[in-house]
């Protein structure tokens, strides 16, 4: 079966989940206590980010899931929470989250800032500090405005999500979920199906895979599916109410 006739059922998969969830959401009205699965796999979208081949409709531009490794406790809502950032601050770390590192760096790159010089170095603001002969107050406040920035932009895109409440580790659903929904939907090395718009801010991505696959996904992008993954979906949505 051709890619686009895969590309076409997976789309109408997330069409089934986003009726069963009752529509998407935006991580910016989204909170902790709302009825969160423990783990599971979402589906970005992007304002703006249009399918053009597999039909009509926004196309998907991330897909991730958390707890790949053996004896995690990360949850869900603690990806996504990352993943938003601070509501009461509106800032975030994106040393938590490739995604907002990411988002941050395409802005970054696409105004032709210099700053801040942080952004991306060190495991946390201490060890970036260190390295630039700074406190890591300073680092916290030279990175405040871009990771505001980042909070509002991936605030604002609606998402979906699957519960998939398998062990955490490499070898899970959510992992096999994940990978082949990224290989799929990656035009990178593949004829372009659902090409990201003009003015897709990750086609200033500093980073080749980005671009190329048209994702904020960094991983996976360059790797075959295996199309039995769309029968596994399809059962995992039709076990939903």
């Amino acid at each position: 079966m051709p890619r686009i006739e895969r590309l076409r059922r997976l789309y109408r998969l997330l069409a089934e989940l986003e009726r069963k969830l009752g529509g998407t959401r935006s991580l910016a009205q989204c909170r902790g206590r709302m009825d969160w699965p423990l783990r599971g796999v979402y589906f970005f979208f992007e304002a703006g980010e249009l399918r053009s081949d597999s039909g009509e409709g926004p196309r998907v531009v991330r897909v991730g899931t958390h707890a790949l490794t053996s004896g995690s406790k990360s949850t869900l809502w603690g990806r996504l929470s990352q993943h938003r950032g601070a509501s009461s601050t509106g800032g975030g770390n994106h040393r938590g989250s490739i995604f907002r590192l990411l988002v941050g760096e395409a802005m970054m790159s696409r105004d032709r800032r210099a700053h801040p010089e942080s952004w991306g170095l060190g495991s946390d603001a201490g060890k970036a500090a260190a390295r630039l002969g700074v406190t890591r107050e300073e680092i916290k406040a030279q990175e405040q405005e871009l990771e505001a920035e980042v909070s509002s932009f991936v605030g604002a895109m609606p998402f979906l999500w699957l519960d998939v409440a398998d062990a955490p580790g490499p070898e899970s659903m959510r992992g096999v979920i994940e990978r082949n929904c990224v290989a799929l939907l990656s035009n990178a090395g593949k004829q372009a199906l659902d090409s990201p718009s003009r003015s897709w801010l990750g086609a200033y991505s500093l980073h080749d895979r980005v671009r190329t696959s048209g994702l904020w996904n960094n991983n996976h992008v360059n790797e075959s599916y295996d199309p039995g993954f769309l029968d596994v979906l399809d059962e995992l949505i039709g076990r939903l109410t």
